[in-house]
């Protein structure tokens, strides 16, 4: 069985977030997300994210800037296993831009507590349930003991 590992950042201005709105990738297409994405072989989870943030919306982060937030253990519809480690920062160089028009037709900052209807409902149940309780774990797609 193979494992996949990906970063999601919850790049936050005082109490908005930034989100993504996903376009022509084939997954969730339509719906939002955070700036995330695989960790390469040979990767560090912090260096991949540190890369995603400067791929998809121009933004410079240092190591120092990402706190560890949440790790999520999920299974897709497709049967993928992922470990999705989540981050936040606070600081960061640059303004954040849409640097993949073909991957993502909309970015903006959405208040924490007024997150869209068309959000990742993964992402979703993690800003919106784990993050405010300080969840450090939680799991998605899994069939649950009865």
């Amino acid at each position: 069985m193979r494992f996949y590992g990906a970063v999601y950042l919850v790049l936050l201005e005082g109490e908005r977030v930034l989100l993504l709105r996903r376009a022509n990738t084939g997954f969730e297409d339509g719906n939002y997300s955070l700036i995330a994405g695989h960790v390469e072989v040979g990767e560090s989870a912090m260096a991949a994210m540190v890369r995603e943030a400067r791929e998809e919306a121009g933004i410079t982060l240092a190591v120092d800037d990402l706190q560890y937030a949440h790790t999520q253990h999920r299974r897709s519809a497709a049967g993928r296993i992922y470990f999705d480690i989540y981050f936040t920062a606070r600081r960061w160089d640059g303004e954040p831009t849409n640097v993949e028009p073909a991957k993502c037709d909309d970015m903006r900052w959405f208040a924490r507590t007024g997150l869209p209807d068309n959000l990742t409902p993964f992402v979703r149940l993690v800003l919106a349930e784990h993050l405010p309780r300080g969840s450090a774990y939680s799991e998605w797609g899994w069939t649950q003991p009865g």
